[in-house]
């Protein structure tokens, strides 16, 4: 029932790509292994071993939760091209659902990070009227997100959109 809720209307959604999770998965360890190196070194060398245990122990335990989380975070984003909009879902505990008519846009934008090119990916990003600013879709293809924008752009000057 409550998948119903955040299913697009009559549409199936479109995925991430799966190098969008290899990044991830990369960059999990990385962060906060570079966040605790600080914090466990201080612990070593000031305080009792114990300390030191204990902040490599909570560092394993978010890595842990954070590596296991990825792949279901994952799985819940994609979006969905309409007629007449797009929608976007994401988000693991807190489900989120977003609809952009093609007559809100007023931009869109495509970047990529030199991280996101050596996995041969790009975000789109749909610039919007309303004061909530825009709606991002991480983790295409190259190709893919070129051609989402090129279809975004021609849709919305078909409907005489802002962009």
């Amino acid at each position: 029932m409550t998948e119903d809720l955040f299913a697009p209307p009559g549409t199936a959604w479109q995925r991430l790509s799966p190098n969008y999770l290899r990044m991830k998965l990369l960059l999990i360890p990385l962060g906060w292994t570079a966040l605790f190196v600080g914090p466990a070194v201080a612990a070593f060398l000031v305080g009792p071993p114990a300390l030191g245990w204990a902040v490599v122990a909570v560092w394993a335990a978010l890595l842990a939760w954070r590596l296991i989380r990825a792949p279901r975070a994952f799985r819940r984003w994609g979006y969905a091209e309409r007629d007449t909009d797009v929608y976007l879902t994401s988000g693991l505990f807190h489900r989120r659902l977003v609809c952009v008519p093609y007559g809100r846009m007023q931009l869109v934008q495509l970047q990529s990070g030199p991280l996101e090119r050596a996995f041969g990916l790009a975000t789109v990003e749909m610039i919007t009227s309303s004061t909530q600013g825009g709606v991002t879709i991480p983790g295409l293809a190259q190709a893919d997100a070129a051609a989402l924008r090129d279809r975004l752009i021609a849709r919305g000057e078909t409907q005489q959109a802002g962009i």
